[in-house]
């Protein structure tokens, strides 16, 4: 059955489609068969990490039913095992998409012949990012070492958490009146989060009350740091888990930290993954460790990616001696090469 992973980002310029790329290559090449969705519907361009011309049809086609399924829209990258859903930003209307239409996507996406299905979202709390990142228990959020940064994905993870509450209820119903209420009010600060009201509307509003606790207790998003650059991005990273756990009642796992490298705006320019262009580089070696915890953990089940506590910490250390070691064996080479 394939797993869906949606990726997302609170705001724009975090390299959340250059990650989505290149985690999908690297998944590829660890035996598992991907397919790349572009959801970023208003300004698509996860083609050009890729290398694809952007002369196929995208989703446009399938809302509008030009296309009969998600399979008609296929695209092949060039790489073994990994394929592309094109987005579509010149069909009028693509990008605000009725419920009924994400629904139909989410539908034909579960029904694709692959192991992972990566959605690259637009960025930013819209409800056609959110309702797709709530598609899956275990979503990436993709921030910067920046406390603007930080904010943003918590704006993402409580809109998120509203509309996962919202959505369970009826239109006009009081529970959803409820919803809306609560969301109006200020929570931060009040010792009020989420999921200590999700436990109210369970107690008001069953059945739907009660389905809605499930869900949001379920919901653990994945959160991966971008462009670090060491000093205090570990502890940047706890602060949005902190804060994420006390307001909204989320437990967010780390499941990886990416060093800022200058191989990548390269990788850009040459519309190849720097997976593939450079694989030694600090940010592909990050990438690919990020693949194999995620192609090892159970979907479903607890992430598990690693100890508790000590996630994010764990992995700025990891990166830093990744990249002590490449540095190393580049200067080995390069004494080498003066012998001779």
């Amino acid at each position: 059955m394939v797993r869906l992973l949606p990726i997302a980002s609170g705001k724009g310029g975090v390299g959340k489609s250059v990650l989505a790329a290149n985690l999908g290559l690297a998944l590829a090449r660890a035996g598992r068969t991907v397919v790349l969705v572009d959801l970023d519907l208003g300004g698509s361009n996860l083609h050009t990490c890729l290398g694809v011309k952007n002369k196929h049809p995208g989703l446009g086609a399938l809302v509008w039913k030009q296309e009969r399924s998600i399979s008609d829209l296929l695209v092949e990258t060039g790489y073994d095992r990994l394929w592309l859903v094109p987005g579509d930003g010149l069909m009028p209307g693509t990008a605000n998409l009725e419920w009924f239409a994400k629904k139909r996507i989410l539908k034909e996406l579960s029904s694709l012949p692959a192991d992972f299905a990566l959605l690259d979202l637009g960025a930013g709390s819209s409800y056609n990012v959110v309702d797709f990142f709530l598609a899956a228990r275990d979503g990436i959020l993709v921030v910067k070492p920046e406390v603007t940064s930080i904010l943003n994905a918590y704006s993402f993870l409580k809109t998120a958490a509203f509309r996962l509450l919202q959505r369970s209820f009826p239109e006009s119903s009081p529970g959803r009146a409820a919803v809306a209420a609560f969301a109006a009010a200020k929570t931060e600060g009040a010792g009020v989060s989420f999921l200590g009201f999700a436990r109210e509307l369970a107690e008001r509003f069953p059945p739907e009350g009660e389905q809605a606790l499930e869900r949001l207790g379920s919901l653990r998003p994945l959160a991966l740091m971008n462009q670090g650059r060491g000093g205090g991005d570990a502890e940047l990273g706890y602060r949005l888990r902190d804060i994420a756990l006390k307001n909204l009642g989320l437990s967010i796992e780390f499941a990886g930290y990416l060093l800022e490298d200058e191989a990548v705006p390269r990788s850009v320019a040459a519309r190849r993954p720097l997976v593939d262009l450079e694989p030694s580089s600090p940010f592909a070696r990050g990438v690919a460790a990020v693949a194999r915890r995620i192609a090892a953990a159970a979907p479903g089940g607890p992430a598990g990616l690693l100890e508790e506590g000590s996630d994010i910490a764990a992995l700025v250390d990891e990166a830093w001696a990744r990249a002590a070691e490449e540095e190393a064996r580049s200067q080995a080479g390069l004494g080498l090469a003066e012998e001779r």
